[in-house]
């Protein structure tokens, strides 16, 4: 779940970010919002980071042989690359967080986000290339190398994503009403709401 919620705060970040300036949200989505929501993105990313270590040590101490090998060759195996770019991406990079002028600045927060959704994609490429290409069989291990099918279905997949966010730009309200109207000053007694209500009146 710290792993869903990890991707998906970075997903909306990523999102965010261009949406604010290109649609005038400025005075919508703060950089108060981002703050807290850059927080949680390292919060959660160290949680991934713990799960991660843990899966090593829980290997260890059961003393399974296939799990320690699983966990051994993605690591250290021909699919290490991927694995430490998922490592890297996922635990160390938000790691800048820590610093308020990181969780402030629009570009910093873009870059990390873009980070952290590349880390995100190869943790699954980690559970199911390396996995698939050292199973039960050594007969059938292999090396995976993607067709151009492949990398045109990634693509595709992209580009439907991007797709119906714009979609969704165009035609959908980006900013729920409700909760505008939740922080408007006439909402607020103390802030002048009872004036502007008899000023209507």
């Amino acid at each position: 779940m710290a792993g869903a919620i990890f991707g998906g705060f970075a997903m909306v970040v990523f999102l965010a970010v261009p949406a604010r300036q290109l649609f005038g949200l400025r005075n919508l989505i703060t950089l108060q919002h981002f703050e807290h929501m850059n927080k949680i993105i390292l919060g959660t990313g160290m949680i991934v980071g713990y799960a991660y270590a843990m899966e090593f040590f829980i290997a260890w101490y059961g003393g399974n042989a296939l799990e320690s090998f699983t966990f051994q060759n993605r690591a250290f195996g021909p699919y290490a690359w991927a694995y430490w770019i998922m490592v890297t991406c996922n635990v160390f990079i938000p790691q800048v967080f820590w610093f308020k002028k990181a969780r402030t600045n629009l570009w910093i927060m873009w870059i990390v986000s873009i980070f952290v959704n590349i880390g995100m994609w190869f943790e699954r490429f980690v559970i199911v290339v390396s996995s698939l290409s050292r199973d039960f069989l050594p007969s059938s291990w292999d090396y995976y190398v993607p067709t151009w099918v492949d990398l045109c279905t990634l693509a595709g997949s992209f580009g439907l994503f991007f797709f119906f966010f714009l979609l969704f730009c165009r035609y959908l309200p980006i900013v729920a009403m409700a909760e505008v109207k939740a922080v408007l000053p006439e909402a607020h007694p103390g802030h002048g709401g009872h004036a502007a209500a008899e000023a209507k009146a």
